[in-house]
């Protein structure tokens, strides 16, 4: 060790660097982490199946690589895969008890690409069965607890990673992100998440008997990682994009469009017409726009009415698919994601029907194309937008299940969440500060593929504002 902070509190990148110049070793790194998860894991569960001799052993093969000269991007950084995603030799259970024995012969996309990149496994990251709540529980695993507070949820559904990287258990917790799986859990916990453009990263996450992929899902969701710095976004981002075939949507190459002359220009919305942000994420709002004006950036207020057209849309495309998955669900879901789904479809209903049409569905497909061009076209005079991640701080424990009130309002307060992934770009969650002892933070939206200059602008704001993570569990 080259100072006298823990293993576990260093960021991915810097861990890089002292594994390349061979100053510490991947077995110290990934015993570190082991041990802090030895401390900390009992009190919050966010990781399960954690197998710490085949971890060790990763990382001596990581050692005997680095010692070759091997160079691979995350190579000896420990890692933790997410619980519905296919990883060889471990079960895809997907927070569902009837799945407890579904153990994947190969790697997802993913995986396999964070494999190839040298990461060493340590733990799978826990998250709600079907990955459909913002809570990271499940009659399966049990309940993920948020380390800034135990009664505030960590975030759904890659609560389980997010978690684990708050607390210092690993530097990087994959994720996948349709509805704000990556971005949601992040701001809940105070770390960096960015969603990818939709067929940067192969997203195809399991062959393992959970129910196919449905046209929305196909072009919506996508594959990431959950970090605590602008840094490890990035480096995380080189390991996972690799090529892989079964990313059918996936696009090869480089697709980053041409550098925009209104680069420097950043639209603020602070509220499309769903709800307005509270006074707490309101101030965070004012002050990265402040920070960003400092850098040198020109940002306008603008409104994005489309932005709440795509919100609710986003719930009769998914929805609707959803509904067609239904006998499934309700023979595998458990309590608490029944009643989630129950309240959201009852909510949905009050804009499209209980049963909306083929031609409603079908229009709802063409709308999307609309609004997304409609937004590509803002991109170009605003190449960034700077948006609230959820109009209020982190939800309490189980808000969705109090009542089909309770889950309007925690609809509402997610507008970014759903409108993002239907509109096709990417977004990057970025921590802003702590108030009321709870993470705050602000979205940056970029044009398609414009994914690395989003970081760019990410760490002009952590520059400024710095980090917060890892923390002890309070």
């Amino acid at each position: 060790m080259t100072d006298d902070k823990p293993l576990w509190t260093w960021t991915a990148a810097r861990l890089r660097t002292a594994l390349t110049s061979r100053d510490i070793s991947a077995r110290e790194v990934t015993q570190s982490c082991l041990d802090r998860i030895s401390e900390v894991n009992p009190r919050l569960n966010a990781l399960v199946d954690i197998r710490a001799e085949e971890s060790l052993s990763a990382a001596d093969r990581a050692d005997t690589a680095i010692r070759a000269g091997g160079d691979a991007p995350l190579l000896g950084v420990p890692v933790a895969t997410k619980i519905n995603t296919d990883h060889r030799g471990y079960a895809t259970t997907d927070g569902i008890v009837a799945q407890a024995d579904n153990v994947a012969t190969d790697d997802a996309p993913v995986v396999a690409g964070l494999r190839h990149a040298g990461a060493v496994f340590t733990g799978r990251s826990n998250s709600p069965a079907f990955g459909f709540r913002w809570f990271a529980n499940n009659d399966l695993h049990g309940r993920t607890l948020n380390p800034w507070d135990a009664e505030r949820t960590p975030g759904g559904s890659s609560g389980g990673a997010a978690t684990a990287v708050a607390s210092g258990m690993v530097p990087i917790g994959h994720g996948n992100d349709v509805g704000g799986s990556i971005r949601y859990p992040s701001y809940a916990t105070g770390l960096v998440g960015l969603r990818p453009t939709p067929g940067r990263v192969a997203s195809f996450t399991s062959a393992t008997g959970v129910p196919e992929h449905t046209l929305a899902m196909q072009t919506m969701a996508v594959e990431g990682a959950l970090v605590r710095c602008v840094a490890d976004a990035r480096l995380a981002l080189d390991a996972i994009e690799a090529w892989d075939p079964r990313g059918f949507w996936q696009i090869p190459g480089d697709p980053t469009p041409p550098p925009s002359p209104n680069a420097g220009r950043v639209g603020l919305v602070r509220d499309p017409g769903v709800v307005a942000p509270s006074p707490q994420v309101d101030a965070a709002l004012t002050q990265a726009a402040q920070v960003l004006e400092a850098a040198g950036f020109e940002v306008e207020e603008v409104e994005v009415p489309l932005l709440a057209e795509a919100y609710r849309l986003w719930y009769l495309l998914v929805l609707q698919e959803f509904a067609t998955q239904l006998p499934q669900v309700r023979k595998l879901g458990d309590a608490g994601m029944l009643t989630s789904a129950e309240y959201t479809l009852a909510n949905a209903a009050e804009w499209w029907g209980a049963a909306p049409s083929l031609e409603t569905f079908i229009a709802g497909h063409a709308r999307r194309g609309t609004l997304g061009r409609q937004l590509q076209l803002l991109l170009e005079r605003y190449p960034t937008l700077l948006l609230p991640v959820s109009a209020e701080q982190a939800m309490a424990q189980d808000q969705d299940v109090t009542g089909q009130e309770s889950m309007r309002h925690c609809m509402e307060i997610q507008w970014p969440m759903m409108a993002l992934p239907l509109l096709g770009v990417p977004a990057l969650a970025v921590p802003t500060g702590v108030t009321n002892g709870l993470p705050v933070g602000v979205q940056l939206v970029g044009r398609r593929f414009d994914d690395r200059r989003l970081l760019g602008v990410g760490e002009v704001l952590e520059r400024a504002l710095g980090s917060f993570t890892p923390i002890d569990p309070r």
